[in-house]
Order: C-alpha cells, then structure tokens, then sequence
C-alpha cells in the first residue's frame, strides 16, 4: 500500500473539511459547501477504494498464493461487507 499517496490525500481532505468549516462561519451559500461536502465524500471514498485495491494485492493475492481459498474468500467478504457502508 502506498502510504505517502494516503496521507496526502487525507491531508487534502482534512484541509477540505476545514475549509466547509469556515464556510459554515463565513454564512456561505448552502449550495457552495455542499459541492464541498461533496468532493470531500468523493475524496474519502476514493481512499477507501486504494485500501481495499491494496488489501486485495497483498492479502488476498497471498492467501491465494498460498493455496489457502477459504482464507481469500474471508478477506474479501470482510472487505465488501465494510466497504459497502460507506
């Protein structure tokens, strides 16, 4: 997993979330801090997909390996039953 990719990318969106923060102070239009809150969302969604891109790689990808299938299907249930919520 590319770690320095998912930092940056969370600093990013903490900067966003900081951002609709000031929005809400600052009596912005509703319509402009939901675009915000939207591309935030987009930006978390996104990080969450290059976890689960990764654990599939390396995890399920050496449970494979490893001829170990009950392991592998195990894996990525757990994964899509998390990241179907979000």
């Amino acid at each position: 997993m590319d770690s320095a990719n998912l930092h940056r990318r969370l600093k990013k969106i903490i900067g966003q979330l900081n951002a609709i923060d000031r929005m809400i102070d600052e009596d912005i239009p509703c319509e402009q801090i939901l675009m915000q809150v939207n591309a935030s969302k987009s930006a978390l969604h996104k990080v969450g997909y290059i976890i689960v891109e990764g654990h599939l790689e390396h995890c399920v990808k050496e449970a494979i390996e490893n001829n170990d299938s009950d392991e592998a299907i195990s894996d990525i249930s757990s994964i899509l039953e998390y990241y179907s919520r979000l």
